[in-house]
C-alpha cells in the first residue's frame, strides 16, 4: 500500500462536524478516526453511525469495516455486528479477529453452531488468547446444553 491511511481511505474534503446536509464533514479517513475515537471512549452507537459512513465511502477496507464491526457489537446490535464480522473474514480467512468477533457475534444472536466453528478457527490461529478459549468454551458448553436439553 501506497500513500498512507489517508490514500487508503480517499479525500472528499476537510473539517469536522456536520454539513447542512446533515452529512459529517470530512472523509473517509476523517470519519473513521472520529468513529474509532468515539469507540474509544465508550460511545459505540455514535460511533457507529460515523463508520457506516466511512464504510459506504470505503467499503473494500477492512479496517473501517473492523471498527464498524466493534462498534456495533458495543453497541448491542449483534445481527449487523455479524454480518460486518463475516465480511471482514470472508476477504481474508486468516484474520483471526475477525473470526473471533465473528464467531462471539453469532452466540449473542443465538446461532451456537456458527459460534462454535468460528470461536475454534480464531483459537486455532492464535491458541495463546484467553478470551478467545473463553468464548469458545462458554459456546461448547451452550450449545451441548441445548443438545441435551438442559
Amino acid at each position: 500500500m501506497t500513500g498512507g491511511p489517508q490514500e487508503q481511505f480517499g479525500s472528499e474534503g476537510g473539517g469536522r462536524g456536520a454539513g447542512a446536509s446533515g452529512v459529517p464533514e470530512g472523509d473517509a479517513y476523517e470519519w473513521y478516526r472520529r468513529g474509532v475515537g468515539l469507540l474509544d471512549s465508550g460511545h459505540p452507537a455514535a460511533a457507529a453511525q460515523l463508520l457506516a459512513r466511512a464504510a459506504g465511502a470505503v467499503p473494500e477496507s477492512r479496517s473501517v469495516r473492523e471498527a464498524l464491526a466493534r462498534a456495533l457489537f458495543d453497541a448491542g446490535r449483534y445481527a449487523a455486528a455479524l454480518a460486518e464480522f463475516r465480511t471482514v473474514a470472508e476477504s481474508d480467512p486468516a484474520d483471526d479477529y475477525a473470526q473471533f468477533g465473528w464467531g462471539l457475534a453469532a452466540s449473542r444472536v443465538g446461532d451456537f453452531e456458527t459460534a462454535v466453528e468460528h470461536l475454534a478457527l480464531a483459537v486455532a490461529m492464535r491458541p495463546g488468547t484467553k478470551h478467545y478459549r473463553v468464548a469458545l468454551t462458554q459456546a461448547r458448553a451452550t450449545l451441548r446444553a441445548r443438545e441435551t436439553g438442559m
